[in-house]
């Protein structure tokens, strides 16, 4: 009788339990193959001054170098001759108003030289009182017997005569003024009557007026 539970011949015997895993690789005495490792990531390089070489520029890079350094050069050029044109332009402006000025201060100088002063004259008498301006007029003396004299007009015993730019009304003593006829100006009486014509510098005066 045979027992089933035997193994046969030539077969393993089962075990029991968890399979178990096969044995480490070994290299095989007397073999040159490495052993093959594990894949390990990408580590990167330190730079260190004076050991790493720097890398050359490729040709594309060195021409976007050239082409910006061309614009840059470029730009400051024109940025140089904008501030060149308006500096120009400003020191010619600067030059032709102070011409302007130069000329209209001329003219003005010479206007006013030129444009005679209107003063006005008053008659006074020998105290300086402002009388009637018809004491100093030349037909009304020589109508009453006067004659004039150096500046003065003599009306019997009296003498009178003009004060140029005096302040004051008929009675009262004159204030300021000079009784020197000024030149080149326009001198009438308040009543209209022209003593002197200016003009340029050039006076004409009655046989009336002082001075």
């Amino acid at each position: 009788m045979t027992d089933n539970n035997l193994p046969e011949p030539g077969r393993p015997t089962p075990q029991s339990g968890p399979p178990q895993q096969p044995p480490p690789y070994q290299q095989a005495p007397g073999s040159n193959q490495p052993v093959p490792q594990k894949p390990t990531k990408g580590k990167v390089r330190q730079q260190q001054a004076g050991v790493t070489q720097p890398r050359q520029p490729t040709v594309a890079e060195q021409r976007a170098r050239a082409a910006a350094l061309k614009a840059q050069q470029e730009q400051f050029a024109a940025e140089s001759a904008a501030f060149e044109k308006k500096r120009k332009t400003r020191k010619r402006l600067l030059i032709g108003g102070g011409v302007t000025v130069g000329v209209i201060a001329l003219v003005a100088i010479w206007y006013a030289a030129a444009s005679p002063k209107n003063v006005t004259a008053q008659c006074t008498d020998s105290n300086n009182v402002i009388v009637d301006d018809d004491y100093c007029d030349e037909s009304y003396y020589r109508g009453h017997g006067g004659y004039s004299s150096g500046g003065f007009i003599y009306i019997g015993g009296s003498s009178y005569r003009y004060n140029y730019g005096a302040s004051g009304s008929v009675g009262q003593k004159a204030v300021g003024g000079s009784y020197t006829i000024p030149k080149g100006a326009n001198v009438t009486t308040k009543s209209g009557t022209s003593v002197q014509r200016g003009g340029f510098g050039v006076s004409s005066g009655s046989k009336s007026s002082g001075g």
